[in-house]
């Protein structure tokens, strides 16, 4: 289902081009950052530093990369509130909204598949 609808499609938004606008979106929100920055925004407007809290494991340099890049892809606002210093708030915009609703989705993959996954991984040696 998936291949006929991606062959009616621009070379802009076909994901199997390499050269394709729609390539580079999917690259840049399909990376575990990206993702966990999403779902911890879903629930609600966080600073900066809240982020940091919640999205455990992350450096400064790369949430403050991943919240430049869904802000340019038009997923996440950045709201600076005129205080000294400054106060930043980060918010999902309608279209992460929308992503999000599939970023729980994977979230619920992984923990109905986890037992499952982590038997594999015994039995593989990982």
């Amino acid at each position: 289902m998936v291949s006929k609808e991606l062959s009616n499609l621009s070379s802009e938004t076909d994901l199997r081009r390499a050269d394709s606008l729609a390539r580079e979106i999917f690259s840049d929100v399909a990376n575990k950052w990206a993702l966990l920055i999403i779902e911890a925004l879903g629930e609600r407007t966080l600073r900066f530093s809240e982020l940091r809290v919640e999205v455990e494991g992350i450096s400064h340099k790369m949430l403050t990369q991943n919240l430049r890049m869904l802000e340019r892809n038009g997923l996440a606002e950045r709201k600076v509130h005129p205080t000294v210093p400054p106060r930043v708030e980060y918010t999902l915009t309608e279209p992460g909204q929308a992503l999000r609703a599939t970023v729980d989705l994977i979230c619920g993959w992984t923990h109905e598949y986890f037992s499952h996954i982590e038997a594999a991984r015994r039995r593989f040696g990982t």
